[in-house]
């Protein structure tokens, strides 16, 4: 096990890239704060990622709500310490036809792919600052840079994710804090299960563990280098 790097949050971590990422950063020595909405799948991600010496806490929350994202926050670093390292990763994907999209699936779109990063953020961006150092990853999508049927809900969202991270990137750069924006093609998750409109080659797109390395990857740079956006694709589509 590496050296302790400090600690790292990462929102939506029982599945997927988030779950890939918790343990990436676990390895690469950061004790690592985890969320995700169902109590039982933090619990055994907590137990799977102590069995690795991975020095971790976390609990269930809708990071979409003030009050679970502030005991979560709190929970963490009093467990673990300040978040050095925080990955908006907690997102969800309703893909549909426009006329067949409701306002709940839209609101709810919105809350977890975009109010969640304000929210988190909000959380801990004013110890980065006055420490003057730390590192905000927002997870996006090549659907931030493009469309696809079905996608107005998610593309939307995730055209903000962008707007969000490269404004608040300019904000902070020049107070020791790194903004990094991953923005991955389609990537075999439980997200792209059951989406009647997205059927890709699942043997050929990428996979979490990819998502996850190139995000170890840019939080590790030295403190005086940033990447502000990072497009992942499948080397074979």
């Amino acid at each position: 096990m590496a050296e302790r790097a400090g600690t790292a949050l990462v929102t939506g971590a029982t599945e997927g890239i988030g779950r890939a990422t918790a343990f990436a950063l676990g390895r690469a020595g950061y004790a690592v704060g985890v969320c995700s909405r169902t109590a039982k799948k933090v619990t055994e991600l907590l137990a799977a990622l102590r069995a690795e010496g991975i020095a971790s806490a976390g609990g269930a929350a809708d990071v979409a709500d003030p009050a679970a994202v502030r005991a979560l926050t709190c929970g963490v670093v009093e467990t673990l310490g300040p978040v050095d390292v925080l990955v908006n990763n907690a997102g969800v994907l309703i893909a549909r036809p426009f006329g067949e999209l409701t306002l709940d699936e839209w609101d709810r779109t919105m809350a977890t792919n975009l109010r969640s990063l304000f929210l988190m953020t909000r959380e801990v961006l004013p110890g980065m600052r006055e420490r003057r150092r730390g590192t905000i990853v927002n997870v996006a999508s090549l659907a931030g840079r493009n469309g696809f049927a079905g996608g107005t809900a998610y593309t939307a969202s995730k055209h903000a994710v962008l707007g969000f991270s490269r404004s608040l990137m300019l904000e902070v750069r020049q107070e020791g804090v790194r903004v990094v924006t991953v923005c991955p093609g389609s990537v075999a998750t439980g997200m792209m299960r059951g989406q009647a409109m997205l059927r890709p080659n699942a043997d050929r797109i990428l996979q979490p563990d990819d998502v996850a390395s190139v995000i170890v990857e840019a939080v590790t740079l030295p403190g005086r280098a940033m990447v502000s956006e990072l497009d992942i694709r499948p080397t074979s589509p």
